[in-house]
């Protein structure tokens, strides 16, 4: 069974790339449906947790805040830069997990913000590197050693509460 405050980040991580386009809504409830098997437990976060697929689309987006309020976590919107940083940051926290190459997050990260966001900046310019390696020297392994040194930096970044506030039902 998964730790609370590791459901609590998954749960948030969710949240952010949602907000970014990046994942499906019935994702966020497949999330809040973890949070609730791994022991975290609001009114709202069982709601959420209740969307079928079909109402996932229509209701996240007034179900989500919410749910994550109660739990002390933070909803992002979709314009900021906050949020921007915040589904980086969850990238890259997959990409550590193994769910993307360090190729595949690099150039989510350059198609997303370019070379606008400062935060993963150095991303872009990695990607950019993956592009002219034939005419480089540096290795695939030595650009992909880069990248993961890169998300771990992201990914270190505290993103919930020491310990994530449950509401007695």
């Amino acid at each position: 069974m998964t730790s609370t405050k590791a459901a609590a980040i998954a749960l948030q991580d969710h949240a952010a790339l949602w907000s970014m386009g990046e994942i499906r809504a019935s994702d966020v409830v497949n999330a809040a449906c973890d949070a609730l098997v791994a022991g975290l437990d609001t009114p709202g976060l069982r709601i959420l947790a209740a969307c079928t697929r079909a109402e996932a689309d229509y209701d996240v987006h007034d179900l989500l805040p919410a749910a994550l309020d109660e739990l002390g976590l933070t909803f992002y919107p979709v314009a900021g830069e906050a949020g921007q940083e915040a589904a980086a940051r969850a990238l890259a926290r997959r990409m550590l997990a193994g769910e993307l190459t360090p190729r595949e997050f690099t150039f989510r990260i350059h198609q997303r913000y370019g070379h606008e966001l400062p935060l993963t900046e150095r991303l872009a310019e990695l990607d950019d590197e993956y592009d002219v390696l034939e005419y480089g020297n540096e290795s695939v392994a030595q650009v992909d050693a880069e990248v993961t040194a890169e998300a771990r930096r992201l990914a270190a970044h505290r993103t919930v509460p020491a310990e994530p506030r449950d509401t007695p039902s």
